[in-house]
């Protein structure tokens, strides 16, 4: 669950409840200012624990996880997010100007792969590759093209080494790309479902409408 929507929701429901039992406290048990303070704050905050667990198992449940899936996902998504900065760094100091666009397209791809498994974390599942080969792949490649890149003096090696990095780094490209086809391929099979289905229903009603007609024109 969005932590500010929960935050949010969570204090709208905690303030006036606070309030109203620190009015409780004070005028009708005759408690002391102080007294009637603490009683409201902890009210506040057992209120506001409670909206958050509500909020987090209905989250839970939309998205069909138990605790320790999302846990697990959660893990592994902040581990994510620190290894695309890597990358997306990397690939900004890469000084060759041919891959400039092949590069941006890379970072909108696994940009997109993170917010996706983000927004909805059971599309996780579809993307552990992507997560556990394939990004790592990127990052250490990446981060030695840009060191061997960056040495004052290069020889045929070096260049031979740069080339074929770059080459491998293409590939990665295209395998992160269908990565990304695999996190988005329920969606296009329930897409195809839905037109299958609008092609029926059109089909049905054109081959209804005929004969229709034909008894009009009679």
């Amino acid at each position: 669950m969005n932590r500010i929507v929960s935050f949010l929701i969570g204090t709208v429901l905690a303030v006036p409840f606070a309030g109203s039992v620190w009015t409780v406290s004070y005028f009708g048990f005759d408690q002391t200012f102080f007294l009637s303070g603490l009683i409201a704050g902890g009210a506040a905050v057992l209120v506001y624990l409670a909206a958050f667990q509500i909020g987090r198992v209905r989250f839970l449940r939309k998205h069909g996880l138990t605790r320790r899936e999302y846990k697990y996902i959660k893990t592994n998504l902040a581990e994510g997010k620190k290894k695309i900065s890597r990358l997306h760094k990397s690939l900004f100091a890469i000084r060759h100007l041919p891959s400039l666009k092949q590069r941006i397209e890379l970072m909108r791809i696994t940009r997109k792969i993170y917010r996706l498994t983000k927004k909805e974390p059971k599309r996780f599942y579809q993307a552990e590759r992507f997560y556990f080969s394939h990004l790592d792949s990127l990052v250490e490649m990446t981060e030695k093209y840009v060191f061997l890149s960056t040495q004052p003096k290069k020889n045929l090696e070096i260049d031979q080494s740069l080339l074929e990095t770059r080459r491998t780094i293409n590939e990665l490209s295209q395998t992160v790309e269908k990565d990304l086809y695999e996190v988005i391929s329920d969606d296009i099979d329930n897409l195809n479902f839905e037109i299958d289905v609008a092609k029926n229903s059109i089909k049905t009603w054109k081959e209804n409408r005929l004969p229709e007609e034909s008894r009009r024109l009679k």
